[in-house]
C-alpha cells in the first residue's frame, strides 16, 4: 500500500470526525446531554411555555446527583502501590507516598470531582492526564546580571592563569558585560497535569463499543485566536493563516453550543487533537484548515493516547453508557407537570359570590369586595330576602387522589435512581424501625458500591499515568511530602527513585465521607477485638495513637501519651528502685506491668485520664476490657 501524504491524512482524519458528529446527531447525543443539563439546573420548562400559569420546577435530579457524588467522590483517596517485581518492594512504599501527595498538592481531586459529576449526569465522563512544560521570556535583574558578569570574570581570570599564552586574545570586561542577555527563559511549569475534558468535545470512532476497542479518539480544544497564533508548538506556517472560525463552527455544528457566552468572547479559533490508536501517533490541525499545525507524530506518552473514561450504566453494544438522570426524566418532568397543575387548580379554587347587581349601591358593592373582617354590607333593595341577594358561587372540590398522585411519582423516581428519603435527607412519613431502615441502606449501598468501584478504578487509572508520565518527562529534582512515624518529612528524589513498574489500587472507601458515630462505634470495636492481644503481640501506645487518629480526629495524639523512662537513666535518678527492693512511695513498679488488663488497664499503657477522655467524647461508659 502507497504511504498517504500529509494532505491525505488530513483529510482522512476530518473526514472521520465528520462521520462521528453526523452520527452523534442522528442518534440525538447532544440533544439528550443538553437536556440532562438543563434538568439539573432547574431548566425542566421550555422557553415556548405561556407563561400564564405557574411554572413549579421540583429538581429532584439535582437532589439525586448531590446525593451520589460526596458518596464516592468526596476526600481525597488513599492510594495504594504494590511492586509487581521483588526488588522493587521498598520502593513502592516511596512510590505511594508520592503519589498521594501529588493528589494533593497538585489538587488533583478538582478536576476528578467535575469528571464524577459529568460521570453521573451525561452517563460517562473524561480525564486527560499528560506532562506540562512552559518557558516564559523574563527580564533578568540588575543583581543577577552583576553575579553573571563577575562570574564570567572568574572564569576568564582563571583561564588567563593556566594559559598564559592566551591571555591577550580574551575578550575584555567591556565585551562581557555587552554579551550579557537582558532576558532569559525561565521554566514556569515541568509537572504532570490531570485535567477533566468536556463530553461534547469528545469524538471517538463510531464502531467502537468501547475504549479499549476504539481505533481513534480526536478532542475539540477551543483557545483564543492570538494565543494560538503565538504557539510555539505549532508551525509558524500554519498558525500565521489561522482565523477565527469559532463562530462557524456553532453555526454548522450545535453540539459544541451549550449557551450563548461565545458571542462575549474574543476571537476563538477551534483546533483538533487526533489521537490515531492504531497507527500510535497524533496530530493538531485547525477547523476548516488544509495544513496540520503538528505533523503526525508517534504518541508522546509510554501509556498511548492520554484519556481514561468513567463509564456508568454501560448499554450492551453501544459506545455511550447512560447516566442517573435519563432513566428518570420522564418522571420529573411529569412530577413538575403534577405540581404545576396542583398549583393552578389551587388558584382558581377561590370563594365567588352570586349577587344581584341592583340590591347594593357603591358603598355595599365596596364593602363586599372588602378583606376586612366584621365589615357592615348595607343593601338596597329591602324587598328581596337576604338570601336571595348573595350566595356562594358552587364549585368542584379537586380530588383527593390528584394531591397523591406527586407522591407517587416521588416513590417512583426513588425507587428508579435507588435513592432513599434517608439518604436525601428527609424524614419518611412511615416510620420503620431501625432494622428495616438498615435493609434500605444495605440495597442502596450495593447500588453506590458500583459506583464507588469505578470511581476508585478511575483513580488507579489516573494515578498510574501520572508516576508513568513522570518516569518519561521528569528531569531534575522534586519533592514529596513523606510521613514517617507519624511525622511529615520533605524528600528530595528523581526520577530514578521512581522508576519500576507497580500496580495501583485504591483502598476501599477512602474517597467516601466518613459518619462520626460509626467511625468511633468501629475505633471501639477495634479496642474490643484486639483487647487480649495488647501488650503480647500489639503494642499499646501504638494502638493507641492508631484509635486518636482514625477514630477520634485527633492530630496530635503522642502528647497524649506517657513517655516512659529510660530505665538506665530512671535508675539514676531514684525513680526505679534497684530489683528485689520494694517499689518507692508514690511511683509505678514497671515489673507490674502486664496485659492481662487490656488495652484500658491502668497498666496496659494507656493513662486513665485518657480513658476519661474518651467515655466523654463518646458519651458513654467504654466496657471493661
Amino acid at each position: 500500500m502507497a504511504r498517504k501524504t500529509r494532505q491525505e491524512k488530513l483529510e482522512g482524519y476530518t473526514d472521520k470526525v465528520e462521520k462521528c458528529k453526523r452520527w452523534r446527531e442522528q442518534e440525538q447525543c447532544e440533544q439528550t446531554w443538553r437536556r440532562l443539563v438543563d434538568m439539573y439546573k432547574g431548566k425542566h420548562w421550555p422557553s415556548t411555555t405561556s407563561t400564564n400559569s405557574d411554572l413549579i420546577a421540583v429538581n429532584l435530579a439535582f437532589s439525586t446527583i448531590n446525593v451520589i457524588a460526596p458518596s464516592v467522590a468526596v476526600n481525597y483517596p488513599k492510594i495504594v502501590v504494590q511492586a509487581t517485581n521483588p526488588e522493587n518492594r521498598d520502593r513502592a512504599a516511596f512510590v505511594e507516598a508520592v503519589a498521594n501527595y501529588l493528589w494533593k498538592h497538585h489538587d488533583f481531586r478538582a478536576p476528578f470531582r467535575r469528571s464524577v459529576k459529568d460521570f453521573l449526569i451525561f452517563g460517562h465522563g473524561w480525564i486527560k492526564v499528560g506532562w506540562k512544560f512552559v518557558e516564559q521570556e523574563e527580564r533578568i535583574s540588575d543583581d543577577e546580571r552583576d553575579g553573571m558578569f563577575e562570574s564570567a570574570m572568574f572564569e576568564l581570570d582563571a583561564f588567563a592563569t593556566e594559559t598564559p599564552d592566551l591571555a591577550g586574545d580574551l575578550p575584555s570586561a567591556g565585551d562581557v558585560a555587552a554579551n550579557i542577555p537582558s532576558t532569559v527563559m525561565r521554566v514556569v511549569e515541568d509537572q504532570p497535569f490531570v485535567e477533566r475534558v468536556s463530553p461534547f468535545d469528545m469524538f471517538v470512532d463510531p464502531a467502537a463499543t468501547c475504549i479499549e476497542d476504539a481505533k481513534w479518539i480526536a478532542q475539540r480544544v477551543t483557545r483564543p485566536l492570538q494565543e494560538a497564533k503565538e504557539d510555539p508548538k505549532y508551525k509558524p506556517s500554519a498558525r500565521r493563516r489561522l482565523s477565527a472560525n469559532a463562530d462557524y463552527n456553532l453555526s454548522q455544528d450545535s453540539s459544541a453550543m451549550l449557551d450563548d457566552r461565545w458571542e462575549f468572547l474574543e476571537d476563538q479559533v477551534v483546533i483538533w487533537e487526533f489521537y490515531d490508536i492504531t497507527a500510535s501517533t497524533v496530530a493538531v490541525y485547525a477547523e476548516g484548515g488544509d495544513e496540520f499545525l503538528v505533523d503526525p507524530v508517534a504518541m508522546p506518552y509510554a501509556y498511548g493516547h492520554p484519556f481514561t473514561m468513567l463509564r456508568n450504566y454501560d448499554v450492551p453494544g453501544q459506545f455511550y453508557p447512560i447516566g442517573d438522570l435519563e432513566s428518570i426524566e420522564s418522571l420529573q418532568l411529569e412530577l413538575d407537570k403534577t405540581r404545576s397543575q396542583l398549583m393552578n387548580d389551587r388558584k382558581r379554587y377561590a370563594r365567588k359570590y352570586l349577587y344581584h347587581e341592583r340590591s347594593f349601591g357603591p358603598e355595599g358593592r365596596e364593602a363586599l369586595e372588602s378583606e376586612e373582617d366584621g365589615r357592615m354590607v348595607p343593601v338596597v333593595d329591602e324587598n328581596r330576602p337576604l338570601n336571595e341577594v348573595v350566595m356562594p358561587m358552587p364549585q368542584v372540590p379537586i380530588s383527593p387522589e390528584i394531591y397523591a398522585y406527586s407522591d407517587i411519582i416521588e416513590q417512583d423516581i426513588n425507587t428508579v435512581s435507588g435513592i432513599s428519603e434517608y439518604a436525601r435527607g428527609a424524614m419518611p412519613e412511615i416510620r420503620r424501625t431501625a432494622t428495616e431502615a438498615s435493609i434500605i441502606a444495605d440495597a442502596q449501598n450495593a447500588r453506590a458500591a458500583d459506583k464507588l468501584a469505578i470511581v476508585e478504578i478511575a483513580i488507579s487509572d489516573v494515578a498510574r499515568r501520572v508516576i508513568q508520565v513522570m518516569q518519561q518527562f521528569m528531569t531534575g529534582e522534586q519533592m514529596a511530602r513523606v510521613t514517617i512515624s507519624g511525622e511529615d518529612m520533605f524528600v528530595n528524589y528523581s526520577r530514578d527513585d521512581i522508576v519500576g513498574e507497580y500496580d495501583f489500587s485504591v483502598q476501599a472507601g477512602s474517597t467516601q465521607p466518613m459518619n462520626e458515630t460509626i467511625r468511633k462505634q468501629q475505633a471501639i470495636s477495634l479496642m474490643n477485638a484486639i483487647s487480649p492481644m495488647v501488650g503480647t503481640v500489639i503494642d499499646p501506645q501504638a494502638l493507641a495513637v492508631h484509635v486518636l487518629e482514625s477514630g477520634f480526629g485527633i492530630k496530635d495524639p503522642e502528647k497524649f501519651l506517657i513517655q516512659a523512662p529510660d530505665e538506665a537513666v530512671a535508675a539514676e535518678e531514684g525513680q526505679v528502685p534497684p530489683e528485689g527492693a520494694p517499689p518507692m512511695p508514690g511511683s509505678v513498679d514497671p515489673r507490674a506491668m502486664s496485659p492481662q488488663g487490656g488495652a484500658f488497664a491502668p497498666t496496659g499503657g494507656i493513662p486513665p485520664e485518657l480513658l476519661a477522655q474518651l467515655q466523654n467524647q463518646m458519651g458513654m461508659d467504654l466496657p471493661a476490657l
